[in-house]
């Protein structure tokens, strides 16, 4: 078998395809095919450990892989394109192309196999979902993982603080604030106090429970 990943790391490194083609023992127009395929299917390097020769064969020559079973090959980047569009599901898009499936007289993968080799590609290829965000629409709130350390001065005391982040999902404008706690009364005055900076107030915020 063809040494996929190694193709895709040395071109990921800059070697030529003549030298990729010495090292891996394969013939120039198999590697030039290998890298162009990986390119239309934005599948790059590095890749998970797990990712193996295999299942990159599968996705770069699908129609190889069922070439006795007359499988219909699943278009990866138009499903990811389909599915960044409002109302689009995975079922929808099983059924279109199980559609598009019988008119070319194939047979189409079974619904759970489409969405398996889908999630694949999309791990293999590090694909993305762009999510379209009206403005004012969502504000996302969480507290940070780890503890900030308050150190006193004076006293040289050290009191640890919670701090909370918002972000306005649209401009990704963010708020944070310090807090002793992480309790529901402190949650509920961050969020106050985000949306009156976020409003327009443009005077200081500063925290009463610290």
């Amino acid at each position: 078998m063809v040494d996929y990943r190694e193709i895709l790391r040395l071109h990921n490194l800059g070697y030529s395809q003549r030298v990729i083609t010495s090292s891996v023992h394969s013939s120039r127009s198999t590697v030039k095919e290998v890298i162009d395929l990986a390119n239309a299917l934005k599948i790059e390097w590095p890749l998970d450990a797990n990712v193996t020769n295999s299942d990159l064969e599968l996705l770069l020559y699908p129609a190889r892989a069922e070439k006795n079973s007359n499988r219909m090959p699943i278009d990866f980047p138009w499903i990811h394109r389909e599915l960044a569009k409002k109302g689009v599901t995975m079922t929808l898009l099983w059924t279109e192309y199980c559609e598009q499936a019988y008119a070319a007289g194939k047979q189409p993968y079974m619904s759970t196999q489409f969405g398996d080799l889908y999630r694949k590609w999309a791990r293999v290829s590090k694909a993305t979902m762009r999510i379209s965000r009206k403005p004012g629409e969502t504000f996302e709130v969480d507290w940070a993982g780890a503890t900030v350390d308050i150190h006193d001065s004076v006293t040289g005391e050290i009191t640890p603080a919670y701090l909370f982040v918002g972000v306005l999902s649209c401009s990704s404008l963010v708020y944070a604030e310090l807090c002793r706690d992480m309790k529901s009364e402190n949650f509920i005055l961050c969020h106050v106090h985000a949306y009156e900076y976020f409003g327009g107030v443009t005077r200081l915020v500063v925290p009463d429970n610290l």
